[in-house]
């Protein structure tokens, strides 16, 4: 591959992650929209979103996505803290800056159609099923947890929809509309107009055997369903493959006293789209541990004041930092003494001169599996929320962001009633189908700045940051009727599941006392019959 093709193959995988932020943006302005412009949340949430939208075009030089930012930015900077509802002008501006956003984020596809079909903003899921009740049902379930799909009749309206907008995932049938392998047929069509492959979940009722799979599997088939298909695991699976979000840079601090050295790494990095903080002064690495919170370090070994091994050391002491991947950078080629380092706290050693891309390449391999690491420490492996340790670390944390903003929180725990008659008359397994479903309900009606952890059992907690207790109750209370609506499968029948909540607010108090109290609320819920959200009630005095 020539230079000049590698330049446009990675233009063309940055403009990709362009688009994704665009479309981040896109969607928070329509939940903005969707609250009548009132939930300060969702506004905080479309401003951080577009000033990371014109980084990343800013990094990547896509100025048609960069000037729509900077505009849409700026009436955002605008907008003072204490507006709880924007006037007509700002939203006249803030409107004008997404069409603009909406029209540069279209693919070259979108504008050569001789029609014009709808371009959707959130990408939908396509569903190709034969029995046109089923695709319905799966498409109410998928509405209540927040995804939007769409049915087809025919092959060719599913290839036509593909190639205008390209979905994230694809349901369909392996025979769907026509013979034995007609679905198969259409998918691979619609995999040759992309570049990258399409997530499939192939469904068939007569034929599993290896020969299909295999073809299933060639064109892109991710999942196979054989009879009948269970939406829960369904759902789970589509969640899979629908998360539109891109990876947050890893976040990387550069220690080396020398400003020239440092430079050139933060330029080699940042181009790698990664985010860095960069100190010359090894004196100062508390400071920006505690302020910049990274997930990976690189120091110099030997620096005016302290050698890299003794800064390691004392990173290690820090309890929050102790897993932090630790890189050291230096001329030394004797190994003894390279081991010797690593053993003082380091985790990988890189020789000077450093070569770019494998600089980049260790940066990204080690940033990965420290994210992987503290996955497995601080989430439930059953739903992939926060676990109950983390969840009360992040309580924590908010508590004293909000007595220090003051500002509003509140915390709820959740119990799912009857979960023990559940799992007696269901089994483990459908218990367990029930929680990942609630888990996931959860994560596509809240907050990104919500935190959701599983507290234990069939319990759950959130912290509900910049929300007053009654605005917790209302959102609260409208996933709890959503929810109880929701059909659980289990073999060829359905049930409904519902939950209590109780709820409590509160800056000036511990984590503990706040828990103690939203435990007191959900145990009001239980008492008053279940299924309801209550706030917690200080005891009248005696």
């Amino acid at each position: 591959m020539s230079s000049e093709d590698q330049r446009d193959k990675l233009k063309q995988h940055f403009s990709k992650r362009v688009t994704s932020q665009a479309r981040i943006v896109l969607d928070n302005w329509q939940k903005l929209k969707d609250s009548d412009w009132a939930d300060m949340q969702w506004l905080n949430d479309l401003k951080e979103s577009a000033e990371k939208l014109g980084k990343f075009a800013s990094r990547f030089e896509m100025n048609q996505h960069l000037l729509v930012a900077k505009d849409l930015t700026n009436v955002l900077d605008s907008i003072q803290s204490d507006e709880t509802q924007l006037d007509d002008l700002k939203k006249e501006k803030i409107n004008k800056a997404i069409t603009a956003l909406s029209e540069c984020t279209q693919r070259k596809s979108d504008c050569d159609a001789s029609a014009a079909p709808r371009t959707f903003l959130r990408t939908p899921i396509y569903i190709a099923i034969n029995h046109k009740e089923n695709a319905q049902r799966i498409i109410k379930q998928l509405e209540f947890f927040g995804f939007r799909a769409i049915s087809f009749d025919t092959s060719d309206e599913l290839i036509k929809a593909a190639q205008h907008n390209k979905p994230e995932t694809i349901v369909i049938d392996v025979d769907f509309n026509g013979d034995k392998f007609a679905g198969i047929e259409t998918i691979k069509s619609i995999q040759s107009n992309h570049e990258t492959p399409i997530p499939i979940i192939y469904t068939s009722e007569d034929d599993d055997g290896i020969e299909i799979r295999l073809m299933a599997s060639r064109s892109g088939g991710e999942e196979f369903f054989h009879k009948v298909v269970d939406l829960g695991q369904l759902i789970e699976k589509i969640e899979e493959y629908t998360n539109a979000s891109p990876l947050d840079p890893y976040k990387v601090l550069v220690v080396d006293d020398s400003r020239a050295q440092a430079r050139y790494i933060e330029n080699v990095l940042t181009k790698a789209g990664m985010t860095t903080c960069v100190i010359t002064d090894p004196m100062q690495v508390l400071i920006a541990l505690n302020d910049f919170s990274p997930e990976i370090v690189i120091m110099d070994m030997y620096m005016p004041g302290c050698t890299g091994m003794e800064l390691a050391r004392v990173i290690r002491q820090q309890d929050k930092f102790h897993s932090v991947p630790i890189i050291y950078l230096s001329a030394e080629d004797d190994i003894n003494k390279q081991l010797h380092a690593m053993s003082l706290g380091g985790d990988d050693f890189l020789t000077k001169p450093i070569n770019p891309k494998h600089l980049a390449s260790t940066i990204h391999n080690r940033g990965r599996r420290a994210r992987s690491l503290l996955a497995l420490m601080i989430r439930d492996s059953l739903t992939g929320l926060y676990n109950h340790t983390h969840t009360l670390y992040l309580l924590e944390n908010e508590i004293a962001k909000a007595h220090q903003n003051g500002t509003k929180l509140t915390f709820a725990m959740l119990d799912i009633d009857f979960f023990k008659k559940i799992n007696d008359s269901y089994g483990h397994p459908i218990g367990d189908r029930v929680l990942k479903s609630l888990s996931l309900f959860l994560k596509q009606r809240l907050r990104k700045t919500d935190h959701i952890g599983r507290y234990g059992g069939e319990e759950f907690a959130i912290v509900l940051p910049n929300t007053s207790e009654n605005d917790a109750k209302i959102i609260l209370n409208e996933i709890r009727e959503k929810f109880a609506e929701l059909q659980q499968p289990a073999g060829n029948s359905e049930f409904h599941v519902t939950f209590s909540c109780g709820v409590a607010s509160g800056t000036h108090e511990n984590a503990q006392l706040i828990c103690e109290r939203a435990d007191n609320a959900l145990y009001d819920a239980k008492r008053a019959g279940r299924n309801a959200v209550r706030s917690y009630r200080e005891p009248s005095s005696q």
